[in-house]
């Protein structure tokens, strides 16, 4: 790939002149502490759930789930700054992330007695447990999802290949890729995932070229994706918080034994697994329902 690069580069194509793709129409927005906040909603009645989506993941991530949840629920999700059609502001880490999430549900005034259960997916799975620490009393519980919220730094080798000109080029050119797209989804989705047409693509390409989220991106490569350090790990498991951890059951990403330490880490009931990979929210919506569920009946109990 780096020699594609090289090579590209040489005879002058530069893909930094790529026009940026404009914001879909129709896409409702609130003001999320410093974020112009873009979100969804399902559903006009019962305990309010708050869906936080991982890196490269928006609000529309969520639609399989949302729709089951939506049955019982009023379902919310957003875009983080930096992964979708949000504004980006940085700086681009876990506290700035939980600031949003914390704003965005003082925005949607669900507090008090209508205070959500918050689902992190992924690496958005401490983004919600950091918003449970930030104010226990106003989050009735908290599921990760897919998700340790351990840190995981790049690889030492990607600081030096991703330099520009040569890190703006390899982005582009696998976005500018139906099949590459395609090729990611899949390996993460798995067989039971439906499969992406033309329009699909475009619902994880179209997020990526909005402004500022390629400068996003590299900022998380250099400082590591969303974690917890230990001290809040340890202050996660000690709050009466309800928890839950849900993994998919053949993610390439988590063994089954480390998937059931987070459990243990943070305090939770044992791990539940569901049929899937690393995206459950596609792959077996009605199971993380359930699993959910059970997480709202513990906050009742």
């Amino acid at each position: 790939m780096l020699f594609v690069v090289v090579t590209l580069a040489s005879f002058g194509y530069n893909f930094a002149t790529k026009p940026v793709a404009s914001r879909p129409p129709g896409l409702t927005y609130v003001q999320a502490a410093d974020v112009h906040t873009r979100y969804r909603t399902w559903g006009t009645s019962g305990l309010p759930i708050v869906l936080i989506p991982g890196a490269f993941e928006t609000a529309d991530t969520f639609d399989a789930l949302a729709r089951v949840l939506a049955l019982h629920h009023r379902v919310f999700a957003l875009d983080l700054t930096g992964t979708g059609y949000s504004d980006a502001v940085a700086p681009f880490t876990v506290e700035h992330f939980t600031a949003q999430v914390v704003g965005f549900i003082t925005a949607m005034r669900l507090t008090g007695s209508n205070a959500p259960v918050v689902v992190g997916h992924s690496s958005g799975a401490a983004v919600a447990g950091l918003a449970a620490l930030r104010d226990p009393w106003q989050i009735a519980g908290v599921m990760f999802l897919d998700g340790d919220a351990l840190p995981l730094a790049a690889p030492s080798f990607l600081h030096a290949v991703f330099i520009n000109p040569y890190r703006t080029t390899l982005f582009r050119l696998g976005l500018s890729s139906d099949w590459v797209v395609r090729t990611i989804y899949d390996s993460q989705c798995g067989p039971r995932c439906p499969k992406l047409d033309a329009s699909g693509v475009e619902v994880w390409r179209r997020p990526l070229q909005q402004p500022g989220n390629e400068e996003a991106l590299w900022s998380i490569v250099n400082v590591g994706i969303p974690s917890l350090t230990p001290t809040q790990t340890s202050e996660l498991r000690a709050i009466p918080t309800p928890k839950s951890v849900v993994f998919g059951i053949d993610d390439p990403q988590f063994s089954h034994d480390n998937a059931r330490k987070v459990a243990v880490r943070i305090g939770a009931p044992p791990t539940v697994f569901v049929p899937g990979r690393h995206l459950t929210m596609i792959s077996s919506p009605d199971e993380v329902a359930a699993a959910i569920e059970q997480l709202v009946a513990r906050t009742r109990g």
